[in-house]
């Protein structure tokens, strides 16, 4: 179950149209393994827009990520929601189609307890064969993912990790320090890769490594190589980069910035669905200005 070191959680390319640009899609994964050196991919998370894409959508880019990747890199499929039934579904419906792996979200906006988080998670791993990620995001969600519960999660054969987008670092080095040898822990945040692999995290999944993925596998074999001095000058180098696509004028959501800075390296993936709205001139040149020594 090692889904690597690097994952990147990718957008999804639209037409003009504000439509699924199929063929761009494909072109854009040839890009994130070949030249940004994704290990995995995520598919159809928040960073690809997930709540506004339809199941149809959904399962057509399941599959050809699939077709696409071909076996050079594992795919994660994002199913999960706030509503149990539906995640299973959608859970099983991507195992058909032959995806790697799965990320479920923590249960958002009717914010259950501890055991329903706890019941819901394994619910749906208990329903697939495949391996499991959690995600706990409780900026996005509303409620956190306790290290108790993650940690009773992880005793599921099939629960391999989960990624943490927050700076709880008590709550990670709980995890780290108590979970089963074969769970691992990533970081949702980019800024935060380096610290949390200081505490024992095993990787990250990313946003950045849409335009810096080659950059970040570098930092992060430095670090697990064991020259920290280096992953640390790496750190350094691209931190206004983790920081701006996610501090832009007006804190425009991701995926908003990330997808102007894939068009401004020549892989144009088009504008956001409502009600994500694009970067205007200025965010625009921000952006631009991460990139310009």
């Amino acid at each position: 179950m090692d889904f690597g070191r690097v994952i990147t959680a990718m957008v999804t390319p639209f037409d003009s149209e504000l439509q699924v640009d199929w063929s761009q899609a494909r072109r854009l994964i040839d890009y994130l393994i070949e030249e940004q050196q994704s290990d995995s991919l995520v598919i159809c998370g928040t960073t690809g827009e997930s709540p506004t894409l339809t199941e149809e959508e959904k399962l057509g880019l399941f599959k050809l990520a699939v077709e696409q990747a071909r076996g050079r890199c594992k795919i994660i499929a994002g199913t999960g929601s706030y509503d149990t039934a539906h995640t299973i579904h959608l859970t099983k419906e991507a195992e058909k189609i032959g995806v790697d792996g799965v990320l479920l979200v923590a249960p958002y906006y009717n914010r259950p307890s501890q055991d329903g988080i706890y019941e819901h998670f394994k619910a749906a791993a208990q329903a697939t064969k495949l391996p499991v990620m959690l995600y706990n995001i409780p900026s996005r969600t509303g409620i956190t993912v306790s290290a108790s519960t993650t940690l009773k999660l992880a005793e599921l054969p099939n629960v391999f990790a989960s990624k943490e987008a927050h700076s709880d670092f008590d709550l990670i080095s709980e995890l780290t320090a108590k979970a089963p040898e074969h769970f691992k822990v990533y970081s949702g945040d980019d800024i935060l890769t380096l610290p949390m692999l200081s505490v024992g995290a095993y990787g990250i999944v990313s946003v950045a490594s849409h335009v810096i993925g080659k950059e970040m596998q570098q930092m992060v074999r430095s670090f697990v190589g064991g020259d920290v001095q280096k992953a640390v000058e790496w750190h350094a180098r691209l931190r206004p980069v983790f920081n701006g696509l996610f501090n832009c004028p007006h804190r425009v959501p991701n995926p908003v910035p990330v997808k102007y800075a894939l068009g401004l390296h020549g892989m144009h993936v088009g504008s956001v669905r409502l009600p994500l709205v694009p970067a205007t001139e200025e965010e625009g040149r921000f952006i631009q200005a991460l990139f310009q020594s």
